[in-house]
């Protein structure tokens, strides 16, 4: 180890700014994917549903090299707390997954309606996007559509313009499952999160 010596000046260290993100991929097979990483939970298991979509660019053209990650609670509303969640063993739901799109854009998870985290919340599943030409990841949710009550309250939904909050809830499909489109950019671009400091 290098050590200044008693003449040379150290730099001050405090309130140094992050460094910014690198653009996402090109996703290596070995890296990111792994075995059932969009399937948080069985087909086989009562209530399992799909959640599916695209992911769009600025233009309204599918991005054929997105990664999508997910964190939800579970039905009840229990954020799961335990490791594992790499594991995926039919049985134990872990409240993550990681889906890479398909080379028209599409992604899909199994997983579970969750539930209100507190009582009256609006359930939620939050999502991170990954693409090329992003400088660092976004962070967004999707909001089940039946609840409008606590839609309506819900902070995050009512701290945007009314015509906005719709890119942040999923359409309900005849058969349970769940619909829901990323737009990067356009008119139509989904709503994206910042947290200060992260």
């Amino acid at each position: 180890m290098i050590e200044p010596s008693d003449t040379e000046q150290t730099p001050a260290t405090t309130n140094l700014p992050a460094t910014p993100g690198q653009t996402i991929g090109p996703f290596f097979e070995y890296a990111l994917p792994y075995a059932k990483d969009g399937e948080l939970v069985s087909q086989a298991r009562p209530g399992a549903l799909r959640l599916h979509g695209t992911v769009y660019d600025g233009q309204g053209d599918p991005i054929p090299d997105a990664l999508l990650e997910i964190w939800q609670a579970d039905e009840d509303g229990t954020i799961v707390q335990g490791t594992g969640s790499l594991r995926r063993d039919g049985y134990t739901f872990t409240g993550w997954g990681r889906e890479s799109v398909d080379n028209v854009g599409c992604y899909a998870f199994t997983t579970v309606n969750p539930g209100g985290t507190a009582p009256g919340s609006a359930p939620f599943i939050a999502v991170v996007v990954f693409a090329r030409g992003l400088q660092n990841k976004l962070h967004t949710r999707i909001y089940l559509p039946e609840d409008t009550e606590a839609l309506a309250k819900d902070p995050v939904l009512a701290a945007l313009p009314e015509d906005r909050r719709n890119t942040l809830i999923a359409t309900r499909e005849a058969n349970g499952d769940l619909r829901w489109d990323v737009r990067l950019q356009g008119d139509r671009e989904t709503v994206f999160l910042s947290f200060p400091g992260a």
